[in-house]
């Protein structure tokens, strides 16, 4: 009994020291760095409320992660204890943690989530090898009844699971109780062959078993051959949603260490889950609008949203995905400069788009261009902010190489 109470002490004390000199360190590290913040050059700076930028802090050769939200800066190392170990997390992750803490614990990956008025949905794959060699998957479904708070969770294996190399899950729908879990696969071929595939599962909620498995689309290559399987950005990957749209780029890797596209080869699809049709989407013939920027683009359900940066000033094109037609060209009032990179996302009827710092900036100096921000009504165009980021520190203004990196754009 006294080991038991003298091991409690000592765990005790090991875990008060821990978090003691975490917050020494913290103290210590966040002193002395500057602030950054947003400087209004037009509009209403109560649009950068709902804003998050993920980014650090470089003054080489050392960095420190940082986080702009609601216009204020806060380092990663000033965060506490218990919030440094759960890392960095999305608006739509930190939304649902808060909201259903319970149901939440263990769970990550916003792709992996459905959610209406009623119910809270999510899948995710656990992998593993057996002593053999051979790798064995198990779906991990759960559901929250959000009313009466009930929830249920279950494993179940994937069908056919020794094809399966490894499995990423790309959406989840629920229609009509059963769970849509939509996945792409690398597959062994068991030759020198490599395939991809998509597949989408249904799972009967009721019973806790797999009732149907579909192969979407199944890519077979090899040698020097390239496949990649992607899906432009869903700005609300939590909603119900009818359709959802998959780029299949093909291209080769040559002996001399280059990559060259095959866009001929390459193509956009569109699976419809009511109509459980698969059909290949023809994107406008823009020369502008390459499949390449149509992946990187923005879906809501109805409409895609893509950058075009071929002209002077940057563009958002909005294509009706039933048309299959460009419905608007917004012209955004930000110039095109050459490796300046940008980073964008689409809500609440708005563009946030960010132009961060060059690509391949001299001597890995950022210091060349503070990070623009522009906000504009997709619909009427109108700038509803624009403005520039700036040193709240008089002290920093004089380090050199001194500079802020972006890194993403959320929207809560």
């Amino acid at each position: 009994m006294v080991k038991r109470y003298l091991c409690s002490i000592i765990i005790g004390m090991v875990v008060i020291l821990s978090i003691g000199t975490y917050y020494v360190k913290v103290a210590s590290s966040a002193s002395g760095l500057p602030m950054y913040t947003f400087k209004t050059l037009e509009g209403s700076s109560k649009e950068l409320d709902p804003v998050i930028i993920n980014g650090s802090h470089e003054a080489n050769p050392y960095f420190e992660s940082l986080t702009i939200e609601s216009n204020q800066t806060t380092y990663d190392s000033e965060k506490s204890y218990f919030e440094s170990l759960t890392g960095r997390q999305d608006a739509q992750m930190g939304r649902l943690m808060k909201e259903h803490r319970s149901f939440m614990r263990g769970k990550d990956f916003i792709d992996s989530f459905y959610e209406d008025s009623d119910f809270l949905a999510y899948a995710s794959v656990n992998e593993d090898f057996t002593k053999s060699g051979k790798m064995e998957s198990e779906f991990a479904i759960a559901l929250l009844e959000k009313k009466s708070e009930d929830e249920t969770s279950f494993n179940i294996e994937l069908p056919d699971q020794e094809r399966i190399m490894n499995t990423s899950i790309r959406d989840v729908q629920l229609i009509h109780s059963k769970l849509q879990v939509l996945t792409t696969n690398d597959v062994n071929s068991n030759d020198e062959k490599q395939t991809k595939e998509v597949h989408l599962y249904t799972i009967d909620l009721a019973n806790k078993k797999v009732i149907s498995d579909k192969t979407l689309l199944s890519e077979t290559y090899n040698g020097n051959d390239q496949v990649e399987v992607g899906m432009p950005v869903d700005v609300a990957p939590t909603q119900s949603n009818n359709m959802i749209l998959i780029s299949v780029i093909k291209g080769v890797n040559h002996e001399d260490g280059s990559y060259e596209e095959r866009p001929n080869e390459s193509k956009l699809l569109s699976y419809h889950y009511e109509t459980e049709k698969i059909e290949n989407v023809k994107w406008p013939k823009n020369e502008s609008l390459s499949l390449d920027k149509i992946r990187k683009g923005f879906v809501d359900g109805k409409s895609l949203y893509v950058v075009d940066n071929q002209s002077n000033n940057y563009h958002i094109k909005t294509i009706d995905l039933s048309s299959q037609k460009v419905t608007k060209d917004l012209e955004l009032d930000l110039a095109v400069h050459k490796n300046e990179e940008y980073f964008a996302t689409v809500k609440n009827g708005s563009v946030y788009f960010l132009l961060g710092n060059d690509r391949y900036p001299e001597e890995m100096d950022y210091k060349t261009k503070p990070p623009r921000l522009l906000i504009a009504d997709l619909k009427t165009g109108k700038t509803l902010y624009k403005g520039e980021t700036v040193i709240q520190s008089a002290e920093q203004k004089k380090t050199k190489n001194l500079g802020f990196y972006v890194e993403n754009i959320e929207v809560k």
